[in-house]
């Protein structure tokens, strides 16, 4: 499948972002032009979930080509230690994207959000320079761009002077210039990688935003694009969701709750214009590279880790099944020389852990037999046999009823919820927006019966004797208590990395 030459390699992530977020796919509601152009050039996965909806688990799907119970990372932790086992990123890893490159002889950089452990672990890039947010797991630690931040802008010495917390549902413009939002600095230290790189070698750059993920604040110009807009979408409710109606205290971390419609638009309107100044910022390194004449032959391919839930349902921020949440922008950007006949947009059923496996399959490089994901090349040929389904799940979440796993199509998906043993049944066909719950429906019981199957069939590979998730052909809903993947116990064993708890951090 390989070029003559080994094609450069970029992927571009956005950080929570929704998969109707777009220009593309937002009938035009959300202005992203370079995004546009590049889903123009490419192929657009229009039925990409997440593996895992938070951060960690995600991308250690995506970097590894495995699905969460093989990586061991279940959910994103609020600390790191051996008291939260699986929840992350960092621990004895192998084959990872940019290892595979570095030894195949590219260049390989990670700028922007990476959420590794140890903070500075490079799990395979030759270099980092990162954007952490606020997470700061180690006293002495300081992440590149707010050490940045702190030199260049004496008169904002804190990335957070906005008073807005990195999960909360509040909004309001960035407080500097925005010449120093993370965006701005995450796609000028990928400029300044271009014209530093080691121009003999082949390379892999990992562009990382941490936006549009809360804090809700996006430069005032990409603000006030949206603010007064009276098209945006409002949030879906139903009669299921009324249960997440009521306010968690008031509080602006609240994972639940119909707030006034003023500061959901708020929100909204801060999302979006966040989506669309990285988006700009993104057009920038298109610009860049196609005037180096370096674009048409790239392996470019875009995505998020996982979605945010904006309201819709009651509900905020991610770690749920529902399609605010799980459903995922992707797209696939072929080196020319590879991209004859291609599918402009493919429907088929994909996820992160097909990423690993595409990269490898381009450059030409042998894929690991622990790989749980696909080639995405074959579908991008046109190729219309692929899998009937993906699977994805999150331990850990913000309440223990909401522990979930869940497989879709695309056109059907269901839900089990770990714990409480609930089902759910969406068809996606009829009610994209999954207002209506279809579990009972009589007419969908043998599609819901398929659906409910694949579930039991990739649950029961994980009974032992510590864990029962099928009993005679059923589904059993989970006794109290942590649940760690075997897999993960292996990789710690293996590990010469020390553990030390950590404080506590509240972020995901």
């Amino acid at each position: 499948m390989a070029t003559e030459k080994k094609p450069n390699v970029l992927l571009i992530m956005m950080d929570q972002l929704r998969f109707d977020a777009l220009g593309y796919s937002s009938n035009g509601k959300v202005e992203t032009p370079a995004l546009d152009w590049l889903a123009g050039m490419g192929t657009v996965f229009t039925h990409a979930y997440t593996p895992a909806p938070s951060c960690i688990p995600a991308r250690a799907c995506l970097m590894t080509g495995q699905k969460p119970w093989t990586t061991g990372v279940l959910f994103t932790g609020n600390s790191a230690g051996p008291h939260l086992p699986g929840g992350v990123m960092g621990v004895n890893f192998e084959h990872t994207i940019p290892e595979i490159l570095a030894r195949d002889g590219y260049h390989t950089e990670g700028i922007g959000k990476m959420h590794f452990f140890p903070q500075r672990a490079t799990l395979g890039f030759s270099h980092t320079l990162i954007d952490e947010s606020g997470r700061e797991e180690d006293k002495n630690f300081i992440s590149d761009y707010k050490e940045w931040f702190m030199k260049c802008n004496p008169d904002h010495d804190n990335i957070t002077d906005h008073g807005i917390h990195w999960n909360s549902w509040m909004a309001r413009p960035f407080h500097a210039d925005e010449c120093y939002h993370p965006s701005n600095w995450t796609a000028n230290e990928c400029l300044n990688f271009l014209n530093k790189r080691d121009p003999s070698k082949p390379f892999f750059l990992k562009m990382s935003f941490a936006r549009p993920h809360s804090p809700y604040d996006p430069s005032q110009y990409f603000f006030d694009m949206y603010k007064e807009r009276n098209d945006l979408p409002t949030p879906f409710t139903s009669q299921w969701s009324e249960e997440y109606a009521d306010v968690d205290d008031n509080s602006i971390l609240t994972w639940h709750g119909k707030r006034p419609m003023q500061q959901i638009m708020r929100a909204r309107a801060a999302y979006y214009g966040s989506v669309t100044q990285t988006d700009y910022q993104i057009a920038k390194l298109l610009t860049t590279l196609n005037k180096a004449k370096l674009l048409d032959e790239m392996l470019i391919i875009f995505t998020s880790d996982h979605g945010d839930m904006l309201g819709d349902h009651n509900l905020w921020r991610k770690t749920y099944a529902y399609e605010g949440s799980s459903h995922i922008p992707m797209i696939v950007k072929l080196p020319k020389s590879m991209a004859k006949d291609t599918v402009s947009v493919c429907d088929a059923p994909v996820s992160l852990y097909d990423i690993l496996p595409t990269v490898l399959d381009v450059c030409n490089q042998p894929i690991p037999e622990h790989t749980e994901g696909m080639s995405l090349v074959p579908l991008i040929n046109g190729n219309t046999i692929g899998r009937s389904y993906v699977e994805g799940e999150h331990f850990e979440s913000y309440s223990h009823s909401e522990e979930c796993y869940y497989v879709t199509d695309g056109k059907y998906k269901y839900v089990w919820l770990y714990r409480t043993g609930q089902e759910k049944f969406f068809d996606l066909t009829e009610n994209a927006t999954e207002e209506r719950d279809e579990i009972g429906n009589i007419d969908l019981a043998p599609i819901i019966q398929i659906m409910r199957s694949y579930a039991i069939g990739e649950l029961k590979k994980r009974n032992s004797q510590h864990l029962t998730f099928v009993k005679d052909g059923t589904l059993v809903p989970l006794k109290p208590g942590l649940v760690v993947s075997p897999h993960y116990l292996e990789r710690l064993e293996s590990s010469s990395f020390k553990w030390m708890p950590m404080p506590e951090t509240g972020r995901n």
